[in-house]
């Protein structure tokens, strides 16, 4: 069997000319372009979620890659995590309980609704980004049951928490760790890996359209080796349990065609790298301040340079550079080996353009924990009214009342709107707030 099984399939039943009497209904007739390609569940094309043919060929190659027992998601990553929490909890009695880092996507506590449990969030010192340390994980696990630990990493930002040690605390109380690797597919890629499969977790997920050139919505669910906790075995059925019985082949063929990419990436990735490095070295020297260690990913402090990072983002899309995402302090760009030598030209000339000025000094709001009033659960599954924001003190977070990106919650679900957690919904240009009909 080739690199590329479902690639090979789909190619040879389009060159057949077969009359198309199945689903989708343009039957393989050019609209947008891919039509011809994009199939459903027929004899020989194999089933996302009961995989044994050239799907579950692929998954396995994937799997070589990775080091790990793979499976393909066609929806994203937000598919893997309510699967890998599905798991998880399925473990553990009623009540089960997940600790988590707050810096979480919105997808995890949509899952906390779906599943029942509740999350336990360490202490934060931040928003998009925070500080996770060995020692407070162990602090925790020593205080109550737990059934998993749940990190994001990298975050938003670009900063990776020390996983290493992380997962050895874990193991150590019999915890699984599951990451949130979605802005980090390849870091795999890397020598040494930072990938976290290869840091100790026992289950992570990737987005592989983030960082690997492959199409929105292709991702990956991937189980350790060892497999501690018996997750390889149930994983499909976690999956099929939240995804689609239509899921798009185009994404599919996207991931089986990575196969063969991935194996000269590593040296794609390792020629890109020095040229990123000199990137950030010239933004450096120029006076802007960077953030975050994540190699593919460029953060700027604009408020260390006088500018809001929203205005930086202007500059930047006015010239043709698109970033990834902005707010009043930081401005956000993720680089691949698919950008050009002239991509990195522009958003060296970009930034050049713009004068160094004094430093904002406004900060963002300090970040705390609201008052919980409800659970996750009762708060998004809840009857819910949507106010403007100057009406919401007191009342109580329905639902987390932020777009993608960065989707990250300012403040979780069931708890109270004080008046700290308006100054930080305004700070993030945050309108208006979907809270519970009840005050109380």
């Amino acid at each position: 069997m080739t690199d590329t099984p479902i690639c090979d399939f789909v190619r040879a039943y389009a060159a057949s000319g077969a009359a198309r009497l199945h689903m989708p209904g343009h039957k393989g007739v050019p609209l947008l372009g891919p039509e011809p390609f994009d199939i459903t569940e027929i004899d020989g094309a194999d089933a996302l979620y009961e995989a044994h043919g050239i799907i579950r060929a692929s998954e396995r190659i994937a799997g070589t890659h990775f080091g790990a027992h793979t499976f393909f998601s066609a929806e994203g990553s937000s598919l893997c995590i309510r699967a890998m929490l599905a798991m998880a909890v399925s473990r553990a009695p009623a009540g089960a309980r997940v600790l988590a880092a707050r810096n979480v996507h919105k997808t995890f506590l949509y899952a906390a609704a779906l599943l029942g449990f509740e999350p336990v969030f360490l202490p934060a010192d931040g928003y998009l980004s925070v500080s996770v340390s060995p020692a407070a994980v162990e602090k925790m696990l020593r205080q109550g049951d737990f059934c998993a630990v749940y990190l994001t990493a990298p975050d938003y930002l670009g900063q990776i928490p020390d996983l290493a040690p992380i997962a050895a605390v874990c193991r150590r109380y019999g915890v699984p760790l599951l990451v949130d690797n979605a802005h980090g597919a390849y870091l795999k890629f890397l020598s040494p890996s930072l990938h976290p499969i290869d840091l100790g977790a026992d289950i992570c997920c990737d987005s592989a359209h983030k960082t690997l050139p492959a199409l929105t919505g292709a991702a990956y669910l991937h189980v350790a080796k060892d497999d501690r906790y018996g997750f390889a075995e149930n994983a499909k059925d976690a999956l099929a349990l939240f995804g689609s019985t239509s899921p798009s082949y185009l994404i599919l063929q996207s991931l089986d065609r990575l196969n063969a990419v991935l194996k000269t990436y590593p040296e794609q990735l390792a020629a890109f790298l020095p040229k990123v490095e000199a990137l950030k070295s010239t933004l450096a020297a120029a006076g802007w301040t960077l953030f975050g260690r994540e190699p593919l990913k460029l953060t700027v402090d604009a408020n260390a340079s006088g500018y809001p990072g929203t205005a930086l983002a202007k500059h930047l899309a006015d010239g043709g550079v698109m970033p990834e995402y902005s707010d009043q302090k930081y401005l956000v760009c993720m680089l691949s080996p698919q950008n050009s030598d002239r991509d990195l030209c522009r958003i060296t000339d970009r930034f050049g353009e713009l004068p160094q000025k004094p430093p904002i000094r406004t900060a963002p709001p300090p970040f705390l924990a609201g008052e919980r009033v409800l659970s996750v659960r009762e708060a998004l599954l809840s009857k819910k009214t949507r106010l403007p924001l100057s009406d919401c003190r007191s009342r109580v977070l329905a639902e987390p009342s932020v777009g993608c990106p960065p989707a990250v919650p300012i403040l979780i679900p069931g708890e109270r709107i004080d008046d700290e957690a308006i100054a930080r919904f305004r700070f993030y240009g945050v309108g208006t707030l979907s809270v519970t009909e009840n005050a109380e």
